[in-house]
């Protein structure tokens, strides 16, 4: 499941109260922002200082008692870019790769495998230039062989296995219509699979936890506004027209972070063979 963080909840006020000034000495407004990506739309609600007249560039701020939370905090933030990017530019016609290499072409420092997998993304590019990909590193649990997981766009199957040429592919298959989560259907929301590949990077591979193509298209982020009803995970804010809410809750850092997702369509049923 997705990592969640956000939306500062202190300074709870009743229906017409005015809000408790902080002890910074700065009275508090309240906001909510929503971001879309693909069928996806995240909304936070927050708090950010009454001085901040500039509410597109309010972010919620919340304090760290750890060099440990703090750290926390910065990879749910990239793990939820991350999570965004990929519900934004792929779906059910864009495929998943797992690339392995052979014993003639096994390197064993990420160095190496950041070369080989430079060089496949730019090949790929070549013959497909509209093609949108990311690709991840990673090292097997049993095997500790480097190994590659990619998600693309506009790249024929054909294409993938031809210009790899340095083991097998050992699989290709589209991304789902109907993904699950505790049961519940939410549709082509991938933040789960965007998660796996995400938690393949380990401090052994430095640099970035994956490399993306630059026509990655961005998600749709709204100003903030200010809010006039006080929201709670019990009471979360209507979802946007065709969405269903499926996730509400108050996170660690204080914050509400509600989630939607489009109305998935419903599933065709498999008719039974007649008995011949």
């Amino acid at each position: 499941m997705p990592y969640l963080y956000y939306i500062n909840t202190s300074g709870k006020k009743k229906q017409g109260a005015s809000p408790r000034r902080p002890k910074g000495g700065f009275d508090m407004q309240r906001v909510k922002r929503r971001t879309f990506s693909g069928v996806v739309c995240e909304q936070e609600v927050y708090n950010v200082p009454d001085r901040i007249k500039n509410l597109e560039k309010a972010e919620p701020r919340p304090r760290f008692k750890t060099e440990e939370e703090r750290e926390a905090h910065r990879i749910g933030i990239s793990r939820r870019k991350h999570a965004r990017l990929i519900n934004e530019n792929f779906g059910p016609s864009s495929l998943y790769s797992t690339l392995t290499l052979d014993n003639e072409s096994e390197v064993h420092t990420f160095a190496e495998a950041r070369r080989i997998r430079d060089l496949y993304v730019r090949r790929l590019k070549y013959h497909a230039p509209d093609a949108r990909i990311t690709i991840y590193m990673g090292r097997g649990k049993s095997t500790h062989r480097i190994h590659f997981h990619m998600i693309s766009e506009g790249v024929p199957e054909s294409l993938i296995r031809d210009q790899w040429g340095l083991g097998d592919v050992l699989r290709i298959e589209h991304l789902r219509e109907h993904n699950y989560y505790n049961g519940v259907d939410y549709g082509r929301d991938y933040t789960g699979l965007a998660n796996y590949l995400f938690d393949h990077w380990t401090p052994e591979q430095g640099g970035h936890r994956w490399k993306q193509t630059k026509n990655l298209k961005r998600p749709e982020r709204e100003e903030p506004k200010i809010v006039k009803r006080n929201y709670s995970a019990k009471r979360p804010p209507r979802p946007p027209k065709g969405y269903v809410l499926v996730e509400s809750k108050e996170t660690q850092w204080g914050y509400l972070y509600f989630k939607y997702v489009l109305t998935p369509p419903k599933r065709e049923r498999r008719r039974k063979r007649p008995i011949e």
